[in-house]
């Protein structure tokens, strides 16, 4: 019950202050942990494709087991003393484990420079929260990633690490965020990442297949409660959900598309080589830049439902 508690307030407090500037956050600790382990096992297991695979799956296993194993320890420690001191540690690590406020305020930084104008301001804005090269993007195609991007991290940085939280609290919102933050790392099919990342990749696909699925139909919930074109959500979503080399990702985009009433997706740069996709949606009407904040009202919608669901069922569960 507790860790319920720190979720709701966690959620709130993200919204409330996002990710501060100068505040120590925890997944940059993971990210340091990462590269130190990778660098590590690259030097222990030799530089073979069979070493380098078993030296990702040593990656895995270390940077889940402290990441996941430290968070925990603290809490037992914090709730011994007093459940007032766990809760309290506990909701600010929820809050950190989500990521709502600043998945909004970075993408309407990209709005914001579209409006006035600024085209290479907007690029660079937009370079900020996509992998993909964007010094060549027209407006259409800087609002398209945006709107791309807002879609997917619904699911990886809001719905799914929540998901994570509710089952087993911030221990475990801890755990998926290392997951989720090696394959961001290291789950490339470039060198040298191609067979050191290929562990990471798949577990990420693994702890996400779930709780995308979950992902597109709670946005699908929210879009239609909002007013947009549900019944083009559920077509785009069953039609184009595969739409994409990640088992997952097209999930929310595809709903998103529907919802929108947008074509997303595309062949896209990524290092100056230019990767062959699949296009998600139809486009029934051109992009603009209020898509973004349209995108990011959606964003919110699907989180409140998210919250309201995965409390009410672990409160069902619980009593």
């Amino acid at each position: 019950m507790w860790s319920l508690c720190a979720l709701i307030l966690g959620f709130c407090l993200d919204l409330l202050i996002g990710d501060p500037h100068g505040i120590p956050h925890p997944v940059v600790y993971i990210g340091k942990l990462i590269d130190v382990t990778e660098k590590g096992m690259r030097k222990l297991f030799p530089k073979t494709v069979r070493g380098e695979n078993f030296a990702g799956a040593a990656i895995w296993l270390v940077v889940v087991t402290v990441s996941t194993g430290l968070p925990a320890v603290i809490l037992c420690l914090a709730y011994g003393v007093s459940h007032w001191l766990g809760l309290a540690l506990e909701t600010i690590m929820c809050a950190q484990i989500l990521a709502t406020k600043s998945l909004r305020q970075e993408s309407m930084k990209v709005y914001a420079a579209l409006k006035t104008g600024d085209l290479e301001k907007a690029r660079y804005a937009v370079s900020m929260i996509v992998g993909r090269d964007t010094e060549a993007l027209d407006e259409a195609g800087v609002a398209r990633a945006a709107v791309e991007t807002v879609a997917e991290n619904t699911s990886d940085g809001i719905i799914a690490p929540m998901l994570f939280l509710a089952i087993g609290g911030a221990p475990l919102g801890f755990f998926y965020k290392a997951v989720n933050t090696m394959d961001s790392m290291l789950g490339y099919v470039e060198m040298p990442y191609k067979n050191v990342g290929l562990v990471p990749a798949k577990m990420d696909d693994v702890f996400n297949y779930i709780p995308a699925r979950i992902s597109a139909l709670l946005m699908l919930g929210a879009g239609s409660l909002l007013g947009l074109n549900g019944k083009n959500g559920w077509k785009i979503f069953r039609r184009d959900r595969y739409n994409h080399a990640s088992p997952n990702s097209a999930q929310t985009e595809s709903v998103c598309a529907g919802l929108m009433g947008l074509r997303l997706a595309g062949d896209a740069w990524y290092h100056g080589v230019l990767h062959k996709k699949k296009f998600i949606g139809d486009p029934i009407r051109e992009i603009v830049p209020e898509d973004i904040p349209l995108a990011c009202r959606l964003l919110y919608g699907t989180a409140f439902l998210g919250l309201l669901v995965f409390s009410v069922v672990k409160y069902l569960i619980l009593f």
